[in-house]
């Protein structure tokens, strides 16, 4: 749990984190991260659309585990990107979030357009320059929208790029361009959000591994060199999903996981957008 991935700005990133879209806010959402802390996880993935940003500082606050050995990840949402408009949001999630500063900032999807992305993105490289975010990034971005971002030239270079991605969706093309680009690929809704926990090929390749649908998923993952992000506020699910470093998966099983892409999405797709 403690294994990390060093992104093109030198930070260093926890390979498994918890993913807290629809955690609810307030008892639920602390008491997750309490019991993700107890387990092992120092990685929690929130966002200022997500509501639970209070409560990951309040969490983080009661843990009495040093500042630095946890990486929050937030996000600025559509609406609020635009250069001030983004400097402004992010000062309301250092404020909800009480942490100091944020490990991680990213644009929640490139829907906002071209002009809005450009100018936001100039946001975060300020909120670096003044030591209130430690590394930047992009969420569901495409091919189009990351080639456009490095043909500006700027200064600082995302360091991730967050898309859902699972079997059933490899994001392939994305992937490529990511590792070629050194951007670290980060895996959202890694169990597809419960909808293919029961596939068949899945459900056999566990049971020869003695692990669940889920573990092996989250290890698909890890073996692709994706950060991954399971959701879950079930104690025992959240232990659950944070047990496999012992078992590798072999690689034919690996391309038999890898030859399941069908293009399924479970959340939204914004990386087509204009």
């Amino acid at each position: 749990m403690d294994s990390t991935i060093t992104m093109n700005d030198g930070n260093k990133i926890p390979v498994i984190g918890l993913g807290l879209w629809q955690a609810e806010s307030g008892q639920t959402t602390q008491q997750a991260i309490s019991w993700a802390l107890e387990a092992g996880y120092r990685h929690f993935d929130t966002a200022a659309a997500y509501g639970n940003e209070k409560d990951v500082g309040i969490a983080i606050a009661n843990s009495n585990i040093p500042r630095e050995e946890i990486f929050v990840t937030t996000k600025i949402w559509n609406t609020d990107q635009g250069y001030e408009s983004t400097l402004k949001a992010a000062d309301t999630s250092l404020k909800n979030l009480q942490i100091g500063y944020i490990d991680l900032l990213l644009l929640h999807s490139p829907l906002p357009g071209p002009q809005k992305r450009a100018e936001s993105y100039k946001a975060l490289q300020e909120l670096v320059k003044k030591g209130l975010v430690k590394s930047i990034g992009v969420s569901n971005y495409g091919v189009k929208h990351l080639q456009e971002l490095l043909d500006s030239n700027p200064e600082i270079k995302p360091a991730v790029n967050q898309v859902e991605i699972h079997p059933w969706l490899t994001r392939s093309d994305i992937v490529s361009f990511c590792n070629e680009h050194n951007i670290v690929v980060e895996a959202y809704s890694p169990l597809t959000r419960g909808q293919k926990l029961n596939d068949p090929i899945l459900t056999r390749i566990a049971n020869e591994y003695g692990k669940t649908s889920a573990q092996i998923l989250i290890r698909w993952g890890l073996q692709h060199n994706f950060v991954t992000l399971p959701k879950s506020v079930k104690k025992e699910r959240i232990i659950e999903n944070a047990n496999i470093f012992d078992f590798e998966i072999k690689k034919s099983d690996m391309e038999t996981l890898d030859s399941l892409d069908e293009y399924l999405v479970v959340s939204w797709d914004p990386t087509v957008a204009e």
